[in-house]
């Protein structure tokens, strides 16, 4: 039986809309843009570094001793103080001393009057001897006494010279500015020559030393920098090297170098520190490493590039370096100026559109440990 025409227009109809809905769905089922943050690459500075464990020395430290014997009579200073150089720090009972030093003047005292004599009597002879009553020896005996009577008055005034320093050295003062350490003395103890009484060091210059391997010490130079770091990692102080051991240490094969600085963050003689050699630098692209991801252990990452007025990914294999602070040196697959995404990587297909926000840059200097290999 064949068909009205009404009803051959409205099947045509219902074809119709039925085409429409499935290319609606088609539309529908597209996929829409990821929303990526993402960092532009420029070459930045990078550095070779090694961590090593330094101790800080005190450029100028000296145990302090008694240079006289006797009692502890008296203690200026406290552990711990301050003092300028020749303060007095603690005095050592002097009575010795000065009776010591009373003899010896009155022993000057003594041959002063025997060279005037002596001077007098030769003047004498010298008169007698002109006149012909005293004879050539008598003369001779007067010269002779004069000479003694002055080296015997010589002597004398030395040891009055001896004896007064060695009275001045019953107050013992600092040898110079600096912290006094712990008073192993106390007021009455007997003390000598070789006795510890304290310690005084100079802490606002002070050296770090640190031992390298040879290998890594051939790559040193006068000038290399040093930083001292704390627990975080942050930098405290920086300085350069000064001093490089022109031979290695004999058992432990490693070769000690120095640097100095000025103290101005409270650290300490015989301190242990982090210190950081800075053996080269230079400049090379350096991608987050959050935006690698791998596959079969090869390195990827997202890049975005324009395609027909929108932007997409491509995923690139990469070629990475050592690993620094949050970020690998790129050695090839990415050129200056490339844009990286550094999110939603597992939602991201290769050719897939994306919008972009943009992200921080990475770091501008990053620290290379060396256990990666140098630049």
């Amino acid at each position: 039986m064949r068909g009205s025409p009404m009803g051959s227009r409205v099947l045509a109809s219902g074809l119709f809309t039925l085409m429409l809905s499935c290319s609606e769905g088609k539309r529908a089922e597209s996929p829409r843009p990821v929303e990526v943050e993402a960092v532009a690459l420029h070459p930045s500075e990078i550095r070779a570094t090694g961590e090593y464990l330094g101790a800080l020395l005190s450029r100028q430290s000296v145990t302090v001793m008694p240079q006289v014997a006797g009692y502890v009579r008296k203690i200026h200073v406290r552990p711990g103080q301050q003092v300028e150089a020749g303060q007095p720090l603690l005095e050592v009972d002097s009575r010795e001393q000065t009776a010591a030093l009373e003899s010896a003047q009155a022993q000057e005292r003594s041959t002063q009057v025997n060279l005037a004599l002596a001077r007098r009597t030769q003047t004498r002879t010298e008169s007698l001897f002109k006149e012909g009553l005293a004879s050539a020896q008598e003369m001779e005996r007067a010269a002779a006494a004069v000479d003694a009577a002055e080296a015997a008055t010589r002597s004398a005034a030395a040891q009055v010279s001896q004896r007064t320093v060695l009275l001045g050295f019953s107050v013992v003062r600092a040898p110079f500015a600096g912290t006094v350490g712990e008073v192993r003395v106390r007021l009455g103890d007997a003390v000598s020559a070789t006795t510890d009484l304290t310690r005084v060091a100079q802490a606002n210059v002070l050296e770090v030393s640190v031992a390298v391997p040879g290998e890594r010490a051939r790559a040193l130079r006068p000038d290399t920098p040093m930083e001292v770091l704390d627990t975080q990692g942050r930098v405290l102080i920086a300085s350069s090297l000064f001093y490089i051991a022109p031979q290695a240490d004999p058992v432990t094969q490693l070769v000690e170098v120095k640097a100095a600085f000025r103290n101005t963050v409270g650290l300490r003689p015989s301190e242990l520190v982090r210190a950081r050699l800075v053996f080269a630098s230079g400049q090379a692209l350096q991608l987050p490493a959050v935006a690698v991801v791998r596959q079969s252990g090869q390195p990827f990452a997202w890049v975005l590039r324009d395609s027909g007025g929108r932007t997409v990914v491509e995923r690139r294999p990469v070629t990475l370096g050592v690993l620094g602070e949050g970020t690998y040196v790129v050695e090839a697959g990415l050129s200056p100026g490339d844009r990286v995404a550094v999110s939603s990587l597992q939602s991201l297909r290769d050719g897939a559109p994306v919008t972009v926000k943009d992200a921080s840059r990475a770091p501008a200097v990053t620290d290379a440990g060396l256990a990666g290999g140098c630049l």
